[in-house]
């Protein structure tokens, strides 16, 4: 897992029903693309995966997008063709976050004196 000072773009997308996130290498390269369709998506993208936070905006929890889901809002189950939709139509978001969140091991139990 990553640690601290990471930079992370990802491509948000309001739906009518949800909201989609594409996670992306990074800014100019989803600009380039745009100007450059022969890119392939590959090098777009970081991993070929949809995500939906159930319209509760980019930041939220993600849970992978069910071919059903897309369906619905794209008319296609086809991720390589959600994702150019997405990518498309998104807007482009840029974080960095500066330490891990959450449980660091959850293996070592409430550490109490026994």
């Amino acid at each position: 897992m990553t640690r601290g000072n990471v930079h992370q773009a990802k491509v948000h997308y309001q739906g009518k029903d949800e909201d989609f996130v594409i996670f992306v290498d990074d800014v100019q390269a989803v600009q380039n693309w745009k100007d450059d369709r022969s890119i392939p998506l590959a090098q777009v993208v970081n991993g070929f995966k949809i995500f939906v936070t159930h319209k509760h905006g980019a930041q939220n929890a993600h849970d992978e997008a069910s071919k059903q889901v897309l369906e619905n809002e794209f008319g296609s189950h086809n991720e390589d063709e959600c994702m150019i939709k997405i990518l498309e139509g998104g807007s482009l978001q840029e974080t960095e976050s500066g330490q891990r969140q959450g449980p660091k091991n959850d293996s070592m139990g409430p550490r109490q004196a026994h």
